[in-house]
């Protein structure tokens, strides 16, 4: 049978939850970061919406590239030992900041995005099956939305601290470089490249401490590859991840999902600029994304599985969603930019639920399965990047459109898609 260590005491006297949720708060302050470099980059690296947008792209196609190889990685070094070797990637990928940043050379900061977020694939593949597995299974909604909390708290956190750093006198600079000679507007945008440096050798120094108490930490390993009777019997015959359509159309929709989840984050910042909205300003739009986040998090906790099953709230997000896009894209100003803000609480709890409905079942199937949902989260490096095609080809608010067929994707999968292929 699967382990269900419920959250035990390690030897190490920390909680697993603890220790999980730590790395949590560093997948949220790491991912939400890009909400502040996307406006960062465009300016200081001179670039057009779309161009901007393969800050998302280069970040989050690492997890399809690297998904593959992050089952390997779990298999040869366990889910802690995986977990340590994934955040010191992470900070490899911060280091390479440091040469973008000095020679303002935007393919390097891409690479860098790119080596973070393989990193993160790892992480991924480890700690989401980890806590799901962590506990009972119409329990795991109720881990992952604590798991949340802590991802969004940093995620709202990130954003204002670098923005602070980063984006300090933003729209002044933006005005003045459009009449300055071309050798003071370089020498203007080599110095908002440097204001990068700093926070990032914090972030080195802290991912490589991180990485350290967890390979100290004695978490307990789970056997996914065990099966009780009644999945053993049910699994008979089967022979790959295709035989599960369920897991399937989960892959694509939690694609979808992640695409709509970043851009909430990560294009807020940008649309309240274009909205006519000082940068100064806007810089604080992503941490109202995190708290409604947060919100439903909370929600998640109070509610799931006593009020509320995992794909009710599923259903009920997925709703809010397409509302909120409509809203976005039928009203102005700051209202408009609310209804962005306010699409973190339709968000909350769709990944949650998303986990445990795809992998149920799944036994000896769990580990490849695990990486095969992590590949969908590539969808946070191709819909951000169309959103911002739309953005160039029409305007930055019709763009949002691309939302609305995401929501009703995810709407199907919670109201029937979540039974497929299941006896």
């Amino acid at each position: 049978m699967n382990q269900h260590p419920s959250a035990n005491v390690t030897k190490s006297g920390v909680n697993p939850i603890v220790i999980i949720g730590a790395l949590f708060f560093i997948f949220g302050f790491v991912t939400w970061l890009n909400s502040v470099l996307i406006p960062y980059l465009k300016i200081a690296c001179e670039l057009n919406h779309f161009q901007s947008y393969l800050v998302a792209f280069a970040f989050y196609i690492a997890y399809f590239v690297m998904a593959p190889l992050s089952t390997k990685t779990l298999k040869i070094f366990g889910f802690k030992n995986g977990m340590s070797v994934g955040l010191i990637i992470v900070a490899i990928g911060a280091l390479i900041f440091i040469p973008a940043a000095m020679t303002r050379t935007y393919a390097l900061f891409l690479l860098g995005l790119f080596v973070q977020g393989s990193g993160l694939a790892i992480l991924q593949t480890a700690s989401n099956p980890y806590i799901t597995i962590l506990g009972p299974a119409e329990s795991a909604a109720k881990r992952i939305s604590i798991m949340g909390i802590c991802n969004k708290l940093a995620g709202g956190l990130a954003p204002v601290i670098l923005g602070t750093v980063m984006l300090k006198d933003a729209d002044k600079l933006t005005a003045r470089i459009e009449t300055m000679p071309e050798a003071q507007k370089i020498a203007e945008l080599n110095e908002l490249a440097s204001r990068v440096i700093f926070p990032y050798i914090a972030i080195i120094a802290v991912l490589a401490l991180l990485a350290l108490l967890i390979y100290r930490s004695g978490l307990p390993e789970i056997d996914t590859d065990a099966e009780d009777e009644t999945v053993a019997t049910t699994n008979e015959g089967k022979n790959s991840l295709f035989d599960f359509p369920h897991l399937i159309l989960g892959v694509f929709t939690l694609f979808l999902y992640v695409g709509v989840e970043v851009m909430a984050g990560d294009t807020i910042i940008s649309y309240g600029s274009s909205q006519g909205i000082a940068l100064e300003t806007a810089k604080y739009f992503t941490l109202g994304t995190m708290i409604s986040m947060v919100i439903g998090y909370i929600i998640g906790i109070v509610c799931i599985p006593k009020y509320l099953k995992q794909e009710t709230a599923m259903k009920l997000c997925s709703l809010l969603g397409l509302f909120l896009s409509l809203g976005a894209i039928f009203t102005s100003g700051y209202v408009s930019v609310a209804c962005v803000a306010l699409l973190g609480l339709a968000n909350s709890l769709v990944w949650p639920a998303i986990w445990p409905l795809a992998l149920a079942g799944l036994g000896r199937f769990t580990k490849a399965a695990s990486s095969v949902l992590v590949m969908g989260i590539c969808g946070g490096a191709l819909i951000p990047l169309g959103y911002g095609a739309l953005a160039d080809a029409w305007n930055p608010q019709q763009a949002y459109w691309i939302m609305v067929p995401c929501y009703l994707v995810i709407w199907y999968y919670a109201i029937a898609g979540h039974k497929l292929g299941k006896k």
